[in-house]
């Protein structure tokens, strides 16, 4: 089955989710991301700040205890959740706790960027997929590696993973370079194995479901290989979600926003030299233009 391309006159004719006029926070949608590290901290601030310029209404964050104070301060439009960490830097399976009351109440969530420690990670969300299998749930990172145990995982229902072609190499046991010789292929397979929507991420980028449906984009510029990237990417993906678009339409959105943004941050620095921290500012524009 052929890819369809990803086009500003695709999403005109699939438009996001229409907000109220008259709407609060809650309608706009409450999101819930679980992320960062003593060492790196800074990703779930480039994932926050992106979903709440991509439109979402109430942010939570969970992020390690060591550094929850200054994410805090970081962010002062987010309740703020100190997670219990292991001594990897990762969070320990125990937090699910202090994450349950959440529960039924977030749209959508996004774990992973910034995540240390791959076992605990992996432990932490197999606690995490059932407890918010009410949320639209995106999984980048570390978060992704709980596919690989068992051998035959599969989602119970379909959630968005986003791994680059070296991700889902090691994740499918392959080579990169098998990956990159079929990108399409890998990534409809991927879908099809583990119940997932899978975005494979790159300068041609393939969105697959797992009945096979898929959509290509192209665009952006090698401007956007930049460490942060990733991050910004899911928090758009994640704010589109929790304003209620179904996640392969979320991803299509953010996919394409994404991809735009790098392109007018070109315009003003050269293809060369902006940074992940600004590409979420370029999305409120961008949104308004492509709507219908």
């Amino acid at each position: 089955m052929d890819a369809t391309a990803i086009t500003p006159s695709l999403l005109r004719s699939w438009p996001l989710p229409m907000l109220q006029p008259d709407g609060d926070k809650e309608v706009r949608g409450h999101l819930l991301i679980v992320a960062g590290s003593e060492e790196m901290p800074g990703a779930i601030l480039l994932a926050a700040t992106a979903a709440l310029r991509a439109g979402a209404g109430k942010l939570t964050l969970a992020t390690g205890a060591s550094v929850a104070a200054q994410v805090a301060i970081a962010m002062p439009e987010a309740r703020v959740i100190g997670l219990d960490e292991t001594a990897q830097g990762g969070f320990r399976h125990e937090a699910q706790h202090q994450l349950a009351p959440l529960a039924g109440k977030v749209d959508a969530v996004l774990v992973g960027p910034g995540m240390c420690d791959t076992a605990a990670c992996c432990e932490l969300m197999r606690h995490l997929l059932p407890l918010f299998a009410g949320s639209r749930l995106i999984l980048d990172a570390r978060a992704m590696q709980v596919v690989r145990q068992p051998a035959h995982f599969r989602f119970s229902q379909p959630v968005l993973l986003t791994p680059h072609a070296g991700e889902l190499a090691q994740l499918m046991g392959l080579s990169k370079d098998a990956v990159l010789a079929a990108p399409h292929a890998c990534a409809v397979d991927a879908a099809r194995r583990w119940n997932a929507i899978v975005a494979l991420k790159g300068a041609l980028t393939i969105l697959a479901m797992p009945d096979g449906t898929s959509w290509a984009h192209t665009g952006g510029n090698i401007g956007l290989a930049i460490s942060g990237s990733g991050d910004t990417l899911a928090g758009i993906i994640t704010g589109l979600a929790a304003r209620g678009a179904p996640l392969e339409q979320a991803c299509a959105w953010g996919i394409a926003l994404h991809a735009l943004a790098g392109e007018q941050l070109a315009l003003r620095f050269g293809i060369l030299g902006y940074l992940a921290r600004e590409i979420p500012a370029e999305i409120p524009v961008l949104l308004h233009k492509l709507a219908p």
